[in-house]
């Protein structure tokens, strides 16, 4: 399920994510795009009256970057970490199971308070 095509509205920029689904939605975790009900309607579009935007409103989207929630250090596959060994084009989701953000992972203090702050402490940074 980590690599689940991501969609977003072209109208508000909503992101529908497969992994989180839209529980207050009744859309279960796990639910592909594709499987949407055809009357589905973008939560945030069809809440702030800008209409009916249905799944027609929607591309595919991808993330190229990832922003720490602890610190804001950005990921940008990119670029990559070559200091680190993490070649440029790496995407995030091919990133070592163990990988910690090059700022505040590698900081004790934080880590004393966070954990490690791993990839699970990441967010994928919408571009517009």
């Amino acid at each position: 399920m980590t690599n689940a095509k991501r969609y977003r509205c072209k109208v508000c920029n909503y992101i529908y994510s497969p992994k989180s689904g839209e529980p207050q939605n009744n859309i279960p975790p796990g639910t592909p795009f594709e499987d949407l009900p055809e009357d589905y309607i973008c939560p945030v579009c069809g809440a702030t009256g800008k209409g009916p935007v249905g799944k027609w409103g929607f591309v595919p989207w991808e993330p190229t970057k990832y922003v720490c929630r602890v610190c804001g250090y950005i990921y940008d596959q990119r670029r990559g970490e070559p200091q680190r060994g993490i070649k440029p084009g790496t995407p995030f989701e091919e990133l070592p199971e163990d990988y910690t953000c090059v700022v505040c992972g590698l900081d004790p203090k934080i880590t004393e308070f966070y954990g490690p702050v791993g990839k699970s402490q990441f967010d994928p940074l919408l571009e517009i």
